[in-house]
């Protein structure tokens, strides 16, 4: 007979998994991956250049100035919702192992701080009428609330079994302490497939798992406590489709953060998304924890758009920004990320519970030049922008980021540019055009040790711009052009506005023309770019063509500002770091720019 673990091992091994955070085993070694198709668009109801709020950290306070947390938050209701936030995420709300459970160790879904089970009512963060005070808070000041669906394990079940006839393991779920309320379903180990209650954290199996290890092993079934089973356990689905949906209506919630979905049957999340979210309108986000850009379009697809992702080769590149402290070249922000891959399905990020977390496996905080990372995600065309909580109130970039969540509401609008023929090492540029009611944005990075100016052509003709962060003071006026000389600080970020009402940015100036050329005849370490008869296409100066992105392969794309009622003259080429060139085929194409933006979609010839 195996070792048994006693009730007492059993909780040890509880709080053991759960200090290795959301997703403990997660491997952090990045794998090169080729482009996938894109996922259709997600129908997911979100605020216009809306901001959701992370509502947690691990190991919150159990008690607060306010209460509980979720006294907490709900105190915070119209604050939040004057600074910007639209959305807050909160944490797991159900029982976990005990009173200290952060939320992950999940023992029942049903329990959202009613019953006395496992030694406490309330759960980590307080009561059920705690929870819905805040949620009517929240939603009082026209912020959403999205909850942090855990569907992957169980953990500290009520009652050992002889699993299978091999393993005596605690994987009786009876719930006692609720008797049968809202459900009266039980979990035994029919319900299971493995339990990590073996020595060393071992596992015990005793069905197959979902599914075989895929993305080079970066994505497996068995994560922690008792893995619950999906594929070919119609009753499993069942139940915990209803789950979702009694959650729904018992918390009145507007969307869903999935846990740790690589790790599980991802047939069953696209049926739970479909009859839980459905095409209500409610927002969902799942945690895919790959940093590979690659299995994340892949993911993306394998979804079928049913949920957006959170960015996290994003955030890798934000904590190679942090590390390097100086010393990283800040082209890499170029068309970085999922976020620019599939905007319409990402949620960036600079950090969060688990990056945050010292001693977890995900740890990896971005610790320097954070408000970079921040004015990067809160300016940008693409993606839905997510604030960590102890950024904003515990670690003192509250202000700041209000600032720029100001900014994003009121600015961050209309056709994107990059700059990749004016980034350096050091400084990376980005302009928003602007729209018939906003006036559009022009931001500027610095990660130097020195103050930079940089030469910039923006959207904006004839215009005088302020910097809305306040890092700088005066003003800048651009030329009929749209080009002025702009400052920005040693490790600081600009957001330079246009002054003066929220007229229509000029239609005469310049034009942001978004460039994507289907071509696929690249290798790596080959890129696409575009040059062409003028200044800002290079100049037929191959040294400076301007370089598109390749995350949409075999679509490459890249928006360059050219002045508007200017013919130009262009080709795309083939390009390797050696500098060696191919042009394509055929003339040259010519076109001339028009209006505040257009769009050239070409085949390679």
């Amino acid at each position: 007979m195996k070792a048994l673990l006693s009730g007492t091992s059993r909780a040890a091994l509880a709080v053991a998994l759960l200090a290795l955070g959301g997703c403990a085993k997660e491997n952090l070694n990045p794998n090169a991956g080729a482009p996938a198709p894109i996922a259709p668009t997600a129908a997911n109801a979100t605020v216009a250049n809306g901001v959701m709020m992370q509502g947690f950290y691990w190991n919150t306070p159990i008690s607060t100035p306010a209460g509980t947390w979720w006294q907490n938050l709900g105190s915070k209701a119209t604050e939040l919702s004057q600074a910007g936030i639209t959305a807050v995420w909160l944490p797991p709300a159900y029982k976990g192992s005990g009173a200290q459970d952060v939320g992950y160790g999940v023992y029942d879904r049903y329990d959202l701080g009613e019953f006395n089970q496992k030694g406490t009512v309330a759960t980590r963060y307080g009561t059920i009428g705690q929870l819905q005070s805040a949620i009517g808070a929240l939603h009082g000041q026209g912020v959403q609330v999205y909850e942090d669906m855990v569907m992957n394990h169980f953990t500290s079940a009520d009652a050992q079994e002889l699993a299978n006839g091999q393993y005596n393991v605690y994987t009786s779920f009876t719930y006692p302490g609720r008797n049968n309320t809202y459900s009266s379903y039980q979990w035994h180990w029919q319900n299971f497939t493995a339990t990590q209650q073996a020595p060393n954290n071992g596992w015990y199996q005793w069905k197959a798992y979902d599914f075989q290890p895929y993305a080079n092993g970066d994505a497996y079934d068995n994560l922690l406590g008792s893995e619950v089973q999906y594929n070919n356990n119609a009753s499993n689905v069942n139940e915990t489709i209803n789950w979702g949906n009694w959650m729904t209506a018992k918390l009145g919630l507007d969307g869903y953060r999935l846990d740790a979905t690589k790790h599980m049957y991802t047939p069953f999340v696209n049926q739970w998304l479909d009859a839980v979210k459905g095409t209500s309108g409610r927002f969902a986000v799942s945690e895919a924890w790959f940093r590979n850009l690659g299995d994340m379009n892949n993911y993306a697809a394998s979804t079928g758009g049913r949920t957006s992702l959170f960015d996290v080769p994003l955030h890798y590149l934000f904590n190679d920004m942090s590390n390097g402290n100086g010393a990283w070249d800040m082209r890499g922000l170029q068309f970085a990320g999922f976020t620019e891959a599939n905007g319409a399905l990402s949620v960036s990020f600079v950090d969060n519970h688990d990056t945050d977390q010292q001693g977890g496996a995900l740890y990896s905080p971005v610790s320097n030049l954070k408000m970079l990372a921040y004015a990067y995600i809160l300016t940008r065309h693409k993606g839905y922008p997510c604030v960590f909580y102890r950024d904003y109130y515990e670690y003192g970039l509250g202000a700041q980021l209000k600032k720029l969540m100001a900014i994003r509401k009121a600015n961050a609008y209309g056709a994107a540019a990059e700059y990749t023929s004016t980034n350096d090492a050091n400084v990376y540029a980005y302009s928003r055009a602007g729209d018939s009611t906003h006036k559009g944005l022009l931001m500027l990075l610095n990660d130097g040790s020195s103050a930079a100016s940089k030469g910039i052509t923006t959207p904006f003709a004839n215009a005088t711009l302020t910097d809305a962060t306040g890092n700088n003071g005066g003003t800048i006026t651009t030329n009929a052009s749209g080009y002025a000389v702009f400052p920005v600080g040693a490790r600081s970020y600009a957001v330079w506005v246009p002054g003066g009402g929220t007229t229509t940015p000029p239609a005469t100036g310049t034009t942001a023309v978004a460039f994507n050329v289907t071509y696929s005849g690249t290798v790596s370490g080959q890129d696409v770019y575009v040059l062409g008869s003028t200044a800002q296409l290079g100049a037929w100066n191959t040294a400076n063509a301007i370089k598109l992105s390749g995350a949409a392969y075999p679509v490459w794309k890249g928006t360059i500002n050219l002045t508007s009622g200017t013919s130009v003259q262009f080709k795309y080429i083939r390009k390797d770091a050696a500098g060696n060139v191919l042009y394509e085929g055929g003339s040259n194409r010519t076109f001339t720019p028009s209006g505040t933006s257009m769009t050239r979609n070409d085949t390679w010839q």
